[in-house]
Formats: structure tokens, C-alpha cells, sequence
């Protein structure tokens, strides 16, 4: 691990854009149609019980990231298998993440780049981030976070002020009963983003003062999750259920609806790399433990040099995981919360902080 270190507002700052990331922008939790700000805080209710477990096998291991640990807990063979397991993973959300980013320049404002070149020059500014390191990273994150709120909530105030906002879409609450709210948190809103918390393991070492890294971790979740339920609940009062639920990316044509005195219009440029940041930060937080993760699992003493070899992947990935966007949305749905949210976010974990509780355990009797 570089011998490097972060704060604790730091730490809030990239849980905050990390969180925030690719689920402002794609059409998150919308199956709860207008219980959507529902499924996402329960979602988020479950993410912090899952988030315990992370935090208790960093408890066990304060100074070693999740690659290194499932060794130790596992065994060597088994560890270095799920050590590997968790990068390629890191590494696959990454290139997913790139892919969404790349498809909404592509949709929004550069219909006639390439795909390739789009996610090229997103991913070369991942990889330098990542190249200087995970402090640098962070500090940028603080630089950013006040302006991006700033925006937001500017933009909150045109949409409530042009009068787009209709409350009457919201209702009525759970109108086919809680059925369809739980099938949207336990395929969708738990996984994305909250579960995606499992990356911070690999982060949480850099700590220079682990006992406010709970509070910290709790506090930056549940402000993004609060941010989320109102975000979306904004979009289906103002697009309607059935719209924002065709919408490839509900919260921009939110945006381009606003119209004040037929002069300040077209806002959505602005929105849109605000979007844009938060992506470059999520992508770097999973390119930087996807990075980390092999320099421990390969006992590299620098692990600036995998960044190019590992970016180059990334971006080839991002662009061969499907042919179109439609396709890349159903794999994310369908495919990847079954065979990797699941395992990956939950049992893995579970099975770990089991055998690492009975462990200690075996060694207090002794």
C-alpha cells in the first residue's frame, strides 16, 4: 500500500461522490414507479446493515484492505482466488461505470464521436488521478463536492420556481401494496449504490483516524441516500412515473424542462458535467482497488505500475460488455445483481466476518 493518508472529511467526500455517481443518472429504483424515494431508503437501511459487516472485518484487520484479509481468513489458495475474484469484479463495475458516463456524452451532447474516444479521455483522467494516488483523488474531491452541491441545489430552486413540480404524481403511496417496492430494493436500490460500499475495504486503511471512520462512512451514506429518494422523487413528480421509467436518463430531461422568462433554458450542459464528476470519481474509486488489489495479490512494491496496463483494460471492457446501451442496462439488471452484486456484497462478506469472528474467537480460549 502507497504510505499515504486521509482524513475523515475526506473519506466523507468520496463516499458522498462515490454514492452519488452513475445513480443520479440512470433511471435507479424507477420500478417503484412513485415509491421510488421509498425503495431507496430502504435500500439504504439495508446498505448500512451490510455496511457493518464491512466495517467489522476492518475492525479485525485495521490495517489490511479486503485482498489481503481473505487470505488470512480463507487460507492461501482460496484467499488468492477470492482476492482475485474481488479485482476482476472492481475492475468489470469500472468499466460499467466508464460505459454509462460515455453513452450519456454520446446521447447529450457528442452524437457523432465514438464510443471509444469518449470513454479514452474520461478514462486517461482516471488514470492519472489514480497515478498520483488516492490522497490526491480525495483532495480533489473536496475541491469539487461544494461546487456540485452549489448546482444542485440552484437547480432544485429553477425546478420548484418554474412550477414543473406536480405532488399529484406521487400519489397515491404504495398504491399496489409493498410487493413492488421490496422487488425493486432487493434487485436494484440495495446493490446500487449501497452495496457497492464493499470497495471502500479496500480504502479504509488509508485512514488517519479509524475511530471516526464509522460515523463518517454512516454519515456520507446516509446523506447520499437522502439526496437519491428527494433527486428521484423530483423526477417522477415532474416526468411522471411512466415517463421517467422510459427515460434513458430521467434526472437530465428533468433539467432540460426548465424555462424561466423564455431566457434561461438548455441548463442541462451544465448538469451534465456535474454528472460527469461524480462519475470520474466512482470510476477511480473502483480503478483505484481494482489497482491496489493486484499490487497486493502479486506482492508489487509500486502499484503506479499497473495503472496502464489495468486502464487499458478498463476501457476495452467498457466498450465489449455490450452492443448498445438497452443490452448494457439488462446485463446490469438482470445478470450482474445475480451472479455478482449478490455473492460478491453479501455472502462473500458474510462468510468471512463468520470465519474471522470464529477465529478470534478460537484464539481468545486458547
Amino acid at each position: 500500500m502507497e504510505p499515504v493518508k486521509i482524513n475523515a472529511r475526506q473519506l466523507f467526500v468520496l463516499i458522498v461522490l462515490f454514492e452519488h455517481g452513475s445513480s443520479i443518472v440512470i433511471p435507479l429504483g424507477v420500478g417503484a414507479k412513485q415509491d421510488v424515494w421509498l425503495a431507496i431508503l430502504l435500500g439504504l437501511t439495508f446498505g448500512l446493515l451490510l455496511f457493518f459487516v464491512y466495517y467489522r472485518l476492518h475492525r479485525y484487520y485495521p490495517d489490511a484492505p479486503l485482498t489481503a484479509y481473505a487470505q488470512d481468513i480463507a487460507g492461501p489458495w482460496v484467499g488468492k482466488i477470492l482476492a482475485f475474484i474481488y479485482i476482476v469484479y472492481f475492475l468489470y463495475i469500472a468499466s460499467r461505470v466508464l460505459r454509462d458516463f460515455g453513452e450519456l456524452l454520446l446521447t447529450f451532447a457528442y452524437p457523432e464521436t465514438p464510443l471509444f474516444i469518449l470513454n479514452a479521455i474520461m478514462m486517461l483522467a482516471v488514470m492519472y488521478g489514480v497515478y498520483k494516488g488516492i490522497e490526491v483523488v480525495a483532495r480533489t474531491g473536496e475541491l469539487f463536492l461544494t461546487f456540485l452541491y452549489l448546482l444542485a441545489v440552484s437547480g432544485f430552486i429553477l425546478i420548484i420556481s418554474t412550477g414543473l413540480v406536480d405532488l399529484h404524481r406521487l400519489q397515491p403511496v404504495l398504491e399496489e401494496g409493498w410487493k413492488r417496492v421490496w422487488k425493486v430494493v432487493f434487485t436494484e436500490t440495495l446493490y446500487v449504490p449501497f452495496g457497492e460500499m464493499i470497495v471502500f475495504t479496500m480504502l479504509f486503511p488509508y485512514m488517519n483516524n479509524p475511530k471516526k471512520m464509522k460515523q463518517v462512512a454512516i454519515a456520507g451514506m446516509a446523506l447520499s441516500g437522502i439526496n437519491l429518494a428527494i433527486i428521484m422523487t423530483i423526477n417522477i413528480a415532474v416526468l411522471g412515473a411512466d415517463v421517467a421509467a422510459r427515460s434513458t436518463f430521467p434526472l437530465l430531461d428533468t433539467i432540460r424542462k426548465i424555462q424561466v422568462a423564455n431566457f434561461l433554458e438548455r441548463l442541462d450542459i451544465f448538469f451534465m458535467i456535474a454528472l460527469i464528476i461524480g462519475g470520474f470519481f466512482k470510476v477511480s474509486v473502483f480503478f483505484y482497488a481494482a489497482v491496489i488489489g493486484t499490487a497486493n495479490l502479486f506482492h508489487m512494491q509500486n502499484h503506479q505500475r499497473l495503472v496502464y496496463l489495468l486502464g487499458l483494460m478498463v476501457l476495452l471492457l467498457s466498450i465489449a460488455i455490450a452492443s448498445n446501451y438497452p443490452e448494457h442496462i439488462k446485463e446490469g439488471l438482470k445478470i450482474v445483481t445475480i451472479y455478482m452484486h449478490v455473492p460478491l456484497q453479501i455472502i462473500i462478506p458474510l462468510c468471512l466476518l463468520v470465519a474471522a469472528a470464529i477465529r478470534r474467537r478460537s484464539f481468545k480460549q486458547q
